[in-house]
C-alpha cells in the first residue's frame, strides 16, 4: 500500500490510525498509572525468575502452568514473606522510637548538646560563620527532623495495614502479572518484536539491553543493599546503638545510592562516638564502615551492575539519583534502564546514519 502524500486516502487513514493508537495507549497508561509500581515489579520478577522457570519446565516435561506456579511459590517464600516480616518488625521498631521521642524518654537534645560541648573552638567559629552556632535553633531542627523521619517510617509501614485494599491489590497485580509473564513471556516478547517497526537486529539489541540492565540493576543493587544493611545493623547492634534494625533498613535503603549511601548513617554515629569520648567505638565504626561496608559497595557494585550494563559508574550513579528523585524508590531501576535505552537508541541511530 502506498502511504505517501500522493495517495491521500491511504495517507489520511494511516495518520488517523496512528493518532488512535497514541490516544488509546495514553488512555491505557492513565488507567494503569495508580498501579505502575506493581506492574513494574511484576515485569521485574518475571525477568529475574524466568531462568528458574525454564529449568523447572524441563524437569516437569513442559507443563508450563505448573512450572510457573512453582516459580511463583518460590518467589513468595524467598522474597514476599521475608519482606513482609521485616516490614512488620520495622513498623513496630519505628513506632517505638517515635513514642520514645514524643514522651521524652529518648531525648536527642542531650546528645546534640554533648556533641556541641566537645567541639573544638575552630569548629565552633566555622559553624558561627555558617550561621549554625545557635544551638537551640539547630537542635530544634534536628529533633524535629528525627521525629518526622521516624514518624514517616512508622506511618508508611503501618499504612500497609490501614490501606489494606490498595496493598493487597498491588501485591495481587504484581504476582498475577508475574505468573502470566513467566508462563507466556515468550509469546508476549514475540508480539512486541513484531509490533516494533525496526530491523530485527535493532529489535534484538533494544530488548536484550533492556533485559540485561533490569536484571543487573535489580540483582546488583538489591544484593549490595541487603549486604550493607546487614553489616551496618550488626555493627550497630554490637556497639549498643538503639534501634539497630531501623538503622540497618535505613542503611540498606540509602545504599541504593552509589558511593555515599550507607555512610550517611554510620558516619554521623562514628563522629558522635568520637566527640563524646567513646574513642574506640568511633574509630572501630569508621574503620569498619570504610573497610567492610564501603568495600562491598566499591567491589561488588561495579561487578554486579556496571559490568553487565556496560555503563560507566558515574552514569549509573547519576541516573540512579535522578530516577529516585523522579520516580521514588522505583527510580533505582527506571533511572539506569532509561539511560541504557537512551544509549542503545542513539547507537542504533548512529549506525543507521553511517
Amino acid at each position: 500500500m502506498n502511504l505517501s502524500p500522493e495517495n491521500p486516502h491511504a495517507y489520511l487513514e494511516n495518520r488517523a490510525l496512528l493518532l488512535l493508537l497514541v490516544a488509546v495507549t495514553l488512555a491505557l497508561g492513565w488507567i494503569l498509572l495508580p498501579f505502575y509500581g506493581a506492574i513494574l515489579w511484576g515485569v521485574i520478577i518475571a525477568l529475574l525468575f524466568t531462568p528458574l522457570y525454564r529449568r523447572l519446565l524441563v524437569r516437569l516435561k513442559q507443563r508450563r502452568t505448573l512450572a510457573a506456579l512453582l516459580t511463583l511459590l518460590f518467589v513468595l517464600v524467598i522474597v514476599v514473606l521475608p519482606l513482609a516480616l521485616i516490614t512488620a518488625t520495622l513498623a513496630r521498631e519505628a513506632a517505638l522510637v517515635y513514642e520514645q521521642l514524643q514522651s521524652g524518654e529518648l531525648n536527642p537534645t542531650l546528645y546534640f548538646r554533648g556533641v556541641f560541648d566537645t567541639l573544638p573552638d575552630w569548629i565552633g567559629a566555622l559553624l558561627d560563620r555558617l550561621g549554625l552556632a545557635n544551638f537551640s535553633a539547630l537542635q530544634r531542627r534536628l529533633s524535629a527532623a528525627l521525629a518526622q523521619g521516624t514518624q514517616f517510617i512508622a506511618t508508611q509501614a503501618l499504612s500497609i495495614g490501614q490501606n489494606t485494599f490498595e496493598f493487597v491489590a498491588s501485591v495481587f497485580i504484581t504476582l498475577y502479572l508475574a505468573f502470566f509473564l513467566i508462563r507466556d513471556g515468550d509469546k508476549v516478547l514475540g508480539t512486541m518484536r513484531e509490533a516494533i517497526p525496526l530491523a530485527n537486529a535493532h529489535k534484538q539489541e533494544l530488548l536484550s539491553k533492556f533485559t540485561t540492565v533490569i536484571r543487573a540493576t535489580v540483582k546488583g543493587n538489591l544484593l549490595v543493599a541487603v549486604i550493607q544493611g546487614a553489616l551496618g545493623g550488626l555493627a550497630f547492634w554490637f556497639l549498643g546503638v538503639g534501634g539497630a534494625l531501623l538503622w540497618a533498613v535505613l542503611m540498606a535503603f540509602l545504599s541504593l545510592v552509589p558511593a555515599v549511601g550507607a555512610g550517611l548513617v554510620w558516619l554521623p554515629f562514628a563522629l558522635y562516638f568520637l566527640m563524646t569520648g567513646a574513642l574506640w567505638q568511633g574509630i572501630a565504626l569508621i574503620a569498619y564502615g570504610m573497610l567492610v561496608i564501603g568495600l562491598v559497595d566499591n567491589l561488588l557494585r561495579p561487578i554486579l551492575v556496571g559490568k553487565d550494563t556496560r555503563m560507566p559508574d558515574y552514569v549509573v550513579m547519576i541516573t540512579t539519583l535522578g530516577g529516585m528523585a523522579v520516580f521514588g524508590i522505583n527510580g533505582f531501576v527506571l533511572g539506569p534502564a532509561i539511560a541504557a535505552m537512551f544509549i542503545a537508541v542513539w547507537h542504533i541511530y548512529a549506525s543507521t546514519r553511517t
